[in-house]
């Protein structure tokens, strides 16, 4: 595993924008140049045991990321935990894990057939999270479990890679307001998450995010190719606490509309 916060961060990063080339332009037109501070990544998975959430935060925990909230979405049969380093400057992450036992029979042992597939000396490698599929799966498995899960279906066709990126707004020089954000995104021809509006969260529970729609990409099924979602970038404004300093959780409520960026139809 990593040793190397920094060094972690830029290989999940080239990963990411191999699969989200509009992380580029947006980055050229929020920061003009300036660097971009990122707020959390997020990851997904399955509560299998061999690749579940703990084995994915792992690779976070042994360079000093402590468990620092917990989050259920009932109607998408999800939990997650967030974590946090001691150096606040180091970007927050998320991980997510599917209830798999949630599911049909058919979706159930699909998954477990994808899982199977995975060597389990691969999971504490240095690259795993960000080392995409590693499983055969053909279209038809991918639309069955599409038809079911948008979230599982993305797992199996991506795998273990950041499904997001997010831009601190807090720290971009030239830009303050959520709003002002996603304007200029719109304007630079870019497609917002509007499910539960374009504003998830308020003031008012401490955070607000909002994100684009995730890039498409071509992805190699067994048996041919397939353009699908990939991954999408996500900006988030943190509001101070009580005692005056930064919010650094997550609300499920808006969580629950963000994972919605990867889906096909809005």
């Amino acid at each position: 595993m990593h040793t190397d916060v920094n060094a972690l961060f830029a290989a999940l990063w080239q990963d990411y924008i191999k699969m989200t080339p509009s992380a580029a332009k947006i980055h050229q037109l929020l920061g003009h140049g300036a660097p971009i501070i990122n707020d959390h990544i997020a990851l997904r998975t399955f509560n299998i045991a061999k690749v579940n959430l703990s084995v994915l935060a792992k690779h976070f925990t042994s360079i000093g990321y402590v468990d620092s909230g917990d989050y259920k979405f009932e109607q998408k049969k999800l939990i997650a935990k967030h974590f946090e380093h001691p150096d606040p400057k180091q970007p927050k992450v998320f991980i997510s894990e599917l209830l798999v036992e949630e599911f049909s029979p058919e979706v159930q042992k699909s998954i477990h057939g994808l899982i199977d597939q995975v060597d389990i000396a691969a999971t504490t490698a240095d690259n795993f999270i960000y080392s995409g599929r590693h499983w055969d799966v053909d279209k038809a498995t991918y639309q069955a479990l599409l038809a079911e899960s948008e979230y599982a279906a993305w797992v199996a066709a991506l795998g273990y890679r950041a499904n997001h990126f997010t831009v601190s707004i807090n720290d971009l020089p030239e830009f303050e307001r959520i709003e002002d954000v996603n304007q200029a995104l719109k304007q630079a021809g870019f497609v917002l998450n509007s499910s539960g509006g374009e504003v998830k969260g308020s003031p008012e529970v401490l955070l607000e995010q909002s994100s684009t729609m995730a890039d498409k990409v071509v992805v190699n099924f067994t048996d041919g190719d397939v353009e699908i979602p990939s991954c999408f970038y996500e900006f988030a404004r943190r509001y101070p606490m009580a005692n005056g300093q930064l919010y650094t959780g997550f609300v499920a409520a808006s969580a629950d509309k963000i994972f919605e960026s990867t889906n096909a139809m809005m």
